[in-house]
């Protein structure tokens, strides 16, 4: 695995930091539309936490018009690695523990996918993680099991490549299962529970897959 650099680093520190001031400057002015009552001090840091939380969506896809993450190797010192690790930072301080909780009701997170800039179609919920969202696209009425683990990136050893991961409609990935990089996935298909869909595998429409690696197990009629 590659280091993260110090520029990307110094970078997302600053853009942390403007969060924060924005998130927590918004919650002190709304402390003074607040009554005085025993609850405002809990009210105020609710509303902060929810505050930072929207102002780092909101940076974020800002981050994401000006550094797109694209498919492909992103060679050391590129352009490319630069927007890849950048969005690693806010995944893993910031937007980590928001996906991988357990109380967020599933219309709730797939609202913070939707912020993160997931494509899913209409009905369409993840109780899973989604690990990167810009490149993912989920088609309609599908459902990411309990557990389940989605990601678009490879990381292997010195190498860095993005893949983005295509699903299609009516898709049911079980509990547990995992879908790597490059993946596609056609409409109708069943990912069995605590299967691992290795990248770059092609599902066909109406297709059940299982096992470790995953692999046909039957064509539904």
């Amino acid at each position: 695995m590659r280091k993260i650099g110090g520029k990307e680093i110094v970078v997302f520190l600053c853009l942390l930091a403007l969060i924060l001031a924005l998130g927590i400057t918004s919650a002190v002015w709304l402390l003074g539309l607040l009554p005085p009552g025993e609850f405002r001090g809990v009210a105020v840091v609710a509303a902060a936490v929810l505050l930072v939380y929207l102002f780092a969506f909101a940076v974020y896809r800002l981050c994401l018009r000006v550094l797109p993450l694209h498919e492909g190797a992103a060679a050391p010192g590129s352009r490319a690695e630069f927007a890849a690790n950048l969005n690693i930072l806010f995944y893993l301080l910031l937007f980590n523990s928001l996906i991988r909780t357990h109380f967020l009701p599933l219309p709730l997170l797939r609202l913070v996918y939707l912020a993160l800039g997931a494509r899913l179609g209409s009905n369409t919920y993840s109780a899973g993680a989604l690990l990167d969202p810009p490149l993912t696209t989920i088609g309609s009425d599908s459902i990411v099991g309990h557990d389940a683990v989605v990601f678009a990136h490879v990381i292997e050893g010195d190498r860095l490549e993005l893949r983005p991961v295509v699903i299609g409609n009516r898709v049911t990935i079980g509990a547990h299962a995992v879908i790597m990089a490059g993946a596609r996935i056609g409409d109708g298909a069943i990912i069995s529970v605590g299967a691992v869909l290795i990248k770059d595998s092609v599902v066909g429409a109406g297709e059940v897959w299982g096992g470790i690696p995953a692999r046909l197990l039957k064509k539904q009629p």
